[in-house]
């Protein structure tokens, strides 16, 4: 069996894992466009704090090391076409410029996506970056430590977003952060987190711009200077544009069905319209399990890397399904640690469901633990269909590090468990570790004596 992976990030790396463990006697070929073997941006600002020295460690695999496995690797080779009915594809190698075409019985693509660029004046003005690959990594570097660059505009205050500001905050620059939503990180936190948040990035010379359009880049002697919006004008040495991603799907048009967004349409097995083909990772949906099944763009390398593992599996005929997920994450911003999953408060609207939400606050350990003992303030939001009691999401947010306690709630969402299983579900104490009743139990008890006060 020949198996062709093209794109070697988080589903095309997990793809190729599970084939060697399934079928270690299949044939793989993976094809990589750029120069770099699985580069991990979820990674970036761990290099470009300087945390991780090396801007190559910043990766799951090697070319040698998976040619140690049988894995034939081909980086800086592209494959441009697909004949399905044939079952070859065609491709080229950028190095040399030679052109091959390749049979395969079963081919798994993992395109991805690429950064979303602004349709506005002076979007082709220099030191306008994204925050997207090994590329874009070292070129941002370089400009946390050029003494030229002192205001920054980020545009998007999603996760990258956030971390690109947080990383050229920490590097002593002024950074200000632009977003069309009303408040920052509004896709994964409700309002009373998000202005805890909020606050902690002011005291760091990060300005908030929510409920702001760009209207276009000015610059001078072709290096943009300023960045104008529908409210406000911005000094700008360097802007970062973190406003969301494309699924690279345009030369798999006519090949495989897309939908209205260039969205690869698979079933629950990753396989595409087309035989033998799979697809996973950003350029395709997911099944959010709070609404069931409903299918969504939740670009996460927790989705990929399974979404991967199953295609692989079904490519060399080991039936398997891919699970509904939650939409989990996790984000560190200063001294703060959150976590999300599942629907908010600000996003049960888009799926169109009656839900409520109950707000608790609790300290990390007893109270009889001192402070300066790691003693600070938990804020934990419980979602929930009121009619029903079904947990649909939650969000998390302390200075300790709590997040893990989300987790619990993705596996209770996926499970459809209630407000009832949650509060005196067994979780365990000590009080060097955390409270006699975990902050998840408090939740889910105060949310029933919420429900039952509105009877």
């Amino acid at each position: 069996m020949k198996v062709i992976v093209v794109g070697s990030s988080h589903g095309g790396f997990e793809a190729v894992r599970e084939i060697l463990a399934d079928r270690p006697d299949a044939e793989i070929q993976w094809y990589e466009k750029g120069d770099f073997l699985s580069f991990l941006s979820c990674g970036m600002q761990l290099y470009l704090e300087g945390i991780v020295k090396n801007v190559n460690d910043v990766s799951y695999a090697t070319p040698e090391g998976m040619r140690a496995q049988g894995v034939s690797v081909f980086t800086e080779t592209e494959v441009t076409a697909v004949d399905a009915k044939q079952h070859s594809v065609y491709i080229v190698d950028h190095k040399n410029g030679q052109k091959r075409e390749e049979q395969y019985d079963k081919l798994i693509l993992s395109p991805g996506a690429t950064p979303a660029t602004l349709p506005v004046a002076g979007n082709d003005l220099k030191n306008i970056y994204a925050m997207r690959g090994r590329d874009w990594a070292i070129k941002l570097k370089e400009r946390t430590v050029d003494p030229e660059i002192n205001n920054v505009v980020v545009i998007g205050a999603g996760y990258i977003g956030i971390e690109a500001a947080e990383t050229f905050a920490k590097a002593g620059k002024h950074v200000t952060v632009v977003d069309m939503l009303p408040r920052l990180l509004a896709k994964y936190l409700d309002e009373e987190l998000t202005d805890i948040v909020t606050k902690e990035m002011e005291k760091h010379d990060i300005k908030a711009a929510p409920g702001q359009a760009i209207k276009k880049f000015v610059g001078k002697d072709g290096h943009v200077t300023q960045v104008i919006t529908d409210q406000a004008t911005y000094p700008a040495d360097l802007v970062i544009v973190a406003t969301g991603i494309k699924p690279n799907t345009k030369w798999l048009s006519g090949i495989v069905d897309l939908d209205d967004h260039g969205m690869i349409k698979v079933d629950d097995q990753q396989r595409t319209s087309a035989d033998d083909i799979y697809a996973v990772g950003d350029a395709t949906l997911v099944k959010f399990a709070p609404t069931n099944g409903t299918k969504s763009p939740i670009a996460l390398a927790t989705n990929a890397r399974r979404q991967g593992r199953i295609a692989g599996k079904n490519a060399v005929g080991n039936a398997a399904k891919t699970p509904l997920v939650s939409g989990s994450s996790a984000l560190s911003v200063f001294k703060y640690k959150f976590a999300s999953t599942g629907i908010k408060e600000g996003t049960a609207a888009q799926f169109n469901l009656e839900t409520k939400s109950t707000l608790v606050t609790d300290t990390f350990r007893p109270s009889f633990v001192p402070d300066e003992n790691g003693n600070d303030k938990v804020w934990f939001k419980l979602t929930y269909d009121p009619q029903t009691t079904r947990i649909l999401g939650a969000q998390i947010l302390s200075t300790q590090d709590v997040t893990q306690n989300i987790n619990t709630i993705s596996l209770a969402i996926q499970a459809k468990l209630t407000l009832s299983d949650l509060a005196y579900a067994d979780f365990f104490f000590q009080p060097g570790f955390d409270r006699p009743w975990n902050i998840m139990n408090v939740g889910a008890q105060q949310a029933l004596r919420d429900l039952e006060k509105n009877k």
